[in-house]
């Protein structure tokens, strides 16, 4: 017979629906998968981020807000409007530091932006696409535990309640309670177990990808415009200064969802991306000036 996982079949639709009796004779891959499950759990553990230990204590609560989703598009989007501006401030630097002509200047600002977006998006797409199978891995073999051995899961269940501090008693008897529903000891074995929330959603590779590629050409392009109406020392110094206050800028906006200081975080990203572009400004001036290129 079988019974849903969980009552959105949105979030994983090939496993919406699994056989609670399931055959003991598991594949080959299920078996080496299932041999590993230290190894992919702290992997999956570390893919997700360190875990900062925070414990209750008094403190503002109003203006608490979500970050947003776990789709990954957030993070995409960050890492991309940052890397555009960097990679391109500091190629279209580098140029302009060798004494190349404002064609080329320009040329190669494009040329950056276009390989540096569809690289981002090609590589946000492939690392969402592996860490959500790996996700939908782990899942179906936790399915496939609980339908063969739901005893086992109990006790499991009941020790990891324990360990959290919860009586033995109670423990046993919260155990028992979530083994009844098959989505419901599905979905706490997973948080419990692998750190994974299947109602949180377990991350977009589309979204990922596309928040990426526009993210980033928005970045890149705020160092490429001063050339395109401009050129010669002015548009470069308007192109530092630009890239300088947009990172600075974003540095910011970041500081809304992490709750840290606008100025720390302005700096910090400020420091970071306006090194990169000197340096590659610097390395271009040196090239022309010791090569003639």
């Amino acid at each position: 017979m079988a019974l849903p996982l969980w009552p959105d079949d949105r979030t994983l639709p090939q496993f919406a629906y699994a056989v609670v009796e399931v055959d003991p004779q598991r594949s080959s891959q299920d078996r080496r998968t299932q041999a590993r499950p230290p190894l992919v759990t702290a992997l999956v553990r570390r893919r997700r981020g360190r875990r900062r230990i925070v414990v209750p204590h008094p403190g503002p609560v109003a203006d608490r807000q979500r970050a947003g989703g776990k789709s990954g598009a957030l993070r995409a989007a960050i890492f991309g409007v940052n890397d555009g501006l960097v990679s391109n401030a500091a190629l279209i630097m580098g140029v302009a530091g060798a004494g190349q002509s404002n064609r080329v200047i320009v040329l190669a600002g494009v040329a950056g932006l276009l390989a540096g977006a569809f690289s981002m998006a090609a590589g946000e797409y492939i690392s969402m696409r592996v860490q959500r199978e790996v996700f939908e891995r782990l899942i179906h073999l936790e399915a496939h535990e609980i339908g063969s051995n739901a005893e086992a899961e109990r006790r499991e269940l009941a020790s990891l309640y324990e360990r959290k501090g919860i009586s033995a008693e109670l423990a046993e008897r919260i155990a028992e309670e979530v083994m009844r529903r098959p989505e419901t000891a599905l979905e706490t074995h997973a948080r419990e177990e692998l750190g994974l929330d299947p109602r949180e959603g377990l991350g977009s590779p589309w979204a990922a990808a596309g928040s990426s590629l526009v993210m980033f050409c928005l970045g890149a392009l705020v160092p490429l415009v001063p050339f395109t109406i401009g050129s010669g020392d002015a548009a470069v110094i308007a192109a530092a200064a630009l890239a300088l206050v947009t990172l600075a800028g974003v540095g910011a906006a970041m500081s809304i969802l992490t709750g840290r200081s606008p100025l720390v975080s302005g700096l910090r990203m400020l420091a970071i991306g306006g090194s990169a572009a000197l340096v590659t400004f610097g390395v271009g001036k040196l090239l022309n000036v010791t090569t003639g290129l």
